[in-house]
Parts: C-alpha cells; structure tokens; sequence
C-alpha cells in the first residue's frame, strides 16, 4: 500500500506541475503578435497538456488502487464514513474539470479565438494552488 501511495504522490506532484504552468503559458500567449510565436506557444500547450494529462490519469488510478488496497473491513470504517475523504474527492473532481477547461482554452487559443485577457489567466492560475491546500489540509489534518 505505501507503494501505491507514493507513486500516487508522484503522479500527482506532476498534474499539479502541469496545472501550475499551462495558465502562466496562456498568460504569456496572450502577449504574441506574430505567427511563429503563436505557433510555438501551440505546440507548447499542446504538449505540456499531454503530459499533464499522464500525470491526472496516474493520480486517478494509483488513488483508487490505494483505496482499493485497504483491509475491506477497515476501508469501510475509515474511508466512506470520513468526511475528509469525500471532501478530497470533491475537490479533486472538481480538478479533474478544471483541467479539461484548460484544454478548451488551449483549443480557443490554437484557433485564434482567445478573448480573455492576461489578466484573466492571471486569475484562474490560481485555483488549482487553492484546491492543493485544501487537499493537503484534508489529507494530513483529516478535520473530519
């Protein structure tokens, strides 16, 4: 089980690496004019989404597994009648959102249709800091 639980730390140390970088990308596409950089910037969101992508797939699968890996008779008890736990998994569907959003507004970026301002990236670059405190806060607190 602490297998489990570490290579789900480790997928998702690089979700969040991907969810922390591909807002600032699109902060900084917001500032291109020319056709080269546009089509660089593309490229690198397209790719980082990708990767990101791995590391949400991993954290999803490697978390089930470690609940899954759980004496029966103790995961009923601690899991599904632990508030925090529900809560985390809120959260990180609500994440999961998140980062799909993040792959329509790469695709309005790809197709020239941005209409939101650095600014506006600025902002959303944000949450997915917010919901890793909570998570952790949940995670190691369990105030629940």
């Amino acid at each position: 089980m602490l297998w489990l639980k570490a290579i789900h730390v480790i997928f998702v140390v690089s979700w969040f690496a991907g969810l922390f970088y591909l807002p600032r990308l699109f902060v900084y596409h917001t500032q291109v004019r020319g056709d080269d950089e546009h089509a660089r910037f593309c490229v690198m969101e397209r790719k980082l989404y990708g990767i990101t992508t791995i590391g949400m797939v991993g954290t999803w699968i490697f978390g089930i597994a470690t609940l899954l890996s759980a004496d029966p008779n103790y995961a009923r008890a601690l899991y599904w009648g632990m508030g925090w736990l529900h809560l985390k998994l809120a959260l990180v569907l609500g994440l999961s959102a998140y980062h799909g959003w993040l792959k329509v507004i790469a695709r309005r970026f790809a197709e020239r249709r941005n209409t939101r301002s650095e600014r506006y990236y600025r902002i959303i670059n944000e949450i997915p800091a917010l919901i890793l405190i909570a998570v952790v806060i949940l995670v190691i607190v369990k105030p629940f």
